[in-house]
Order: structure tokens, then C-alpha cells, then sequence
């Protein structure tokens, strides 16, 4: 009864291709902004969201990828990589480089190198595109652990950074990191919202149900699946510097290891493949659920008499992570966003069945 479309009438195409077309909805997202912006950071522990907000923004690239384009990707990880080194060299080599710059640029060095592997899936697809891709997991280690020039030098790949600003203000405080994380997060969402719901994005979705048939009217297969490379890419690079620069501070080519690429991919089944929400619903869940098991698993045993250790939590962890990817695949393949959909849907006629 709360949530209805009744009497909020469409007079333009501007007012009919809005992203939020209900009223209720834009009320609840300026809702959200606003407790992301103002609550989180005073009541929330900032290492967890911190790391929520940038694993959203690189699921959301694997989703641009995987689910609107269906070319499936294990090289995530690799471009999260590059974009961290990339945006590591031009931040220390550039006389007063500004960090914003860098993480666009950084970006850019992985869109280059996501084309680059992007180009077997012009002639393969389904798991051999995905051993494809995974080859630039392979080919990123080799790289930052042999070519010194692109960790400075370093014998161990192992870099930092320090005195992050961002127009003369510095990010240095727990709040400041999650305020730029968080406003990155916008932009790039909103970016990737409207990229999604245009021609271009037609033409991945095209793509991803019947290449064949979206040839037959006129997409371009090439245009199209490199494009899509090229915008996943340059937003998981954005989003790897992001967690080097803001989230870790230093690190090494091991921090963005294959079980990175396997994670972020289990995000997007989770969350929902071909979905902007989707990307959110999963790196919360992903980020949150150990944290739970690590906290819920000991006391529970504990009330049986029982001690677990820390391996044996992890191990669960694994063990819920694969079921969870199971019972999604089986039962819900559109993932938390469809269930959240069907929510929306099922307020729409409350509390009349139809």
C-alpha cells in the first residue's frame, strides 16, 4: 500500500527513462546516500566498509563484463593488479602527480591490458575464454615479480604509498578514506547505470544471449565484446588501486592472487549476474560472512563443549562459500538482486494478491 505507482503520471521521456521511474525508490536510494555519508562512519567499523565499497566497485566490473556481456573472466584479479601498479608508477614518477589522476590513469593501464587478453574471446568463449583470461592472472605475477622497473626497483615486488590527498585535503583519517571510497563508488555506479541502460548496452546484452543472432541484425561482435573488456577493466583497475592505495597501503603482487579473480567472481553469482544492485548485495556478502563465521562458529561449538580453531573456521568458510554458489546456480540464478526485485514486486500489490 506504501510502495504504488498510482497517480505519479510520466509527461516527458526524460521523467520515463529516469533511473529510479518510482518516487518511493528515489526517497530510499537519498535515504541510503545519506546513511552511507553521515551514519556509517560514526557507528560502523570503517576497515569493514572501507573494503565493502571498494570489492563493490570491482564486482561491478566484473559484472559489466560476466553478467551484461556474458564473457566469463578469471583474470580479475590480474587487471586489479595492474591498475595498482599502474597507478603506483605514475604516482611516484610524476613530479606532484594528484591521486585522482592516478587512479585514472592506473585504470587506463588496465583497460590496455584488458584488451590485449580480451582478444581470444573474438574467436573462443565459455571455459576457454575463461582459461584465457585466467592466463593474465598468470602472466601478472610473472610481471611484477621479474620487470623491477615496475615496482620501483623492489626485489620483492612489495611497494607503499603515503601523504594521499585529494584537492589539498589529505586522506589520511579512517573517515576521509571512506568518504573518497565511498563517493568513487557513486560516480562510478551511476557511470556504469546509464552505460548499461544505452545502446551500448543493449548491444553486450545482445551479445550475451545470442551472438550469432545480435551479428545477424547488425552489433558489431568485436566492437562489442572488446568495448566490454575495455569498461570492465578500467573500472576492476580503478578499484585494484583503490584497495592498494586506500585500503592496504603496501603490498605485493600476492595481495591481488588468483583467489582474488575466484572472489569477485563469486560475488557476482551471489549478488546477481547482469545486475548494478547485484554487485553490491554480493561484496557485502562476501565481505561480512567470514567476519560472522569467525564470530558465530566458535560460540556456537562453544556451547556443545567444543573448541574450533581458526583453520577449522576457515575451512567452513569455504565449505559455505561453494554450497551458497551451488544453492544460487540451482534455485535462484539472478542471485540477492532477484530477491530483492521479487520484494519490490510483491509491495507493489500488498496486501492484495494481485
Amino acid at each position: 500500500m506504501f510502495y504504488r505507482e498510482n497517480g505519479q503520471f510520466k509527461t516527458s521521456y526524460v521523467a520515463d527513462q529516469q533511473i529510479f521511474p518510482i518516487a518511493q525508490d528515489r526517497l530510499v536510494i537519498l535515504l541510503l546516500l545519506a546513511v552511507a555519508f553521515v551514519a556509517v562512519p560514526l557507528l560502523a567499523s570503517d576497515y569493514t566498509f572501507r573494503a565493502i565499497l571498494i570489492m563493490s566497485l570491482a564486482a561491478l566490473g566484473v559484472n559489466v563484463l560476466v553478467g551484461y556481456c556474458g564473457q566469463i573472466s578469471l583474470g580479475s584479479g590480474a587487471f586489479m593488479a595492474v591498475g595498482a601498479y599502474g597507478a603506483y608508477n605514475f604516482f611516484v614518477r610524476v613530479p606532484d602527480m594528484p591521486l585522482i589522476p592516478a587512479l585514472i590513469l592506473g585504470g587506463l593501464c588496465a583497460t590496455f591490458f584488458g584488451i590485449l587478453f580480451g582478444l581470444p574471446s573474438l574467436r573462443v568463449k565459455g571455459l576457454y575464454l575463461a582459461v584465457a583470461t585466467l592466463a593474465a592472472q598468470f602472466f601478472s605475477d610473472w610481471m611484477f615479480l621479474r620487470i623491477k622497473w615496475l615496482t620501483n626497483d623492489s626485489s620483492s615486488g612489495s611497494v607503499s604509498v603515503s601523504s594521499l590527498q585529494v584537492f589539498g585535503l589529505p586522506i589520511d583519517s579512517a573517515q576521509s578514506k571512506y568518504w573518497f571510497c565511498l563517493a568513487i563508488l557513486v560516480v562510478m555506479a551511476l557511470l556504469a547505470k546509464n552505460l548499461v541502460r544505452g545502446a551500448i548496452g543493449r548491444e553486450w546484452m545482445a551479445i550475451r544471449d545470442m551472438d550469432v543472432a545480435a551479428a545477424v541484425i547488425g552489433i558489431r561482435p568485436m566492437y562489442a565484446k572488446l568495448s566490454a573488456f575495455a569498461v570492465s577493466s578500467f573500472i576492476i583497475g580503478v578499484a585494484g588501486a583503490l584497495w592498494a592505495f586506500v585500503y592496504l597501503g603496501a603490498w605485493e603482487p600476492a595481495a591481488f592472487s588468483v583467489d582474488v579473480s575466484f572472489r569477485l567472481l563469486f560475488m557476482v553469482i551471489i549478488g546477481g549476474l547482469g545486475s548494478i544492485m547485484g554487485a553490491f548485495f554480493g561484496a557485502a556478502f562476501i565481505v561480512v560472512l567470514p567476519i560472522l563465521l569467525n564470530q558465530f562458529l566458535p560460540a556456537l561449538f562453544g556451547l556443545f563443549g567444543v573448541e574450533i580453531s581458526t583453520a577449522d573456521v576457515s575451512h567452513a568458510e569455504l565449505m559455505i562459500f561453494g554450497g551458497l554458489i551451488v544453492w544460487f546456480l540451482i534455485v535462484e540464478p539472478h542471485g540477492l538482486a532477484k530477491l530483492w526485485s521479487t520484494a519490490k514486486q510483491k509491495l507493489r500489490v500488498w496486501p492484495f494478491p494481485y
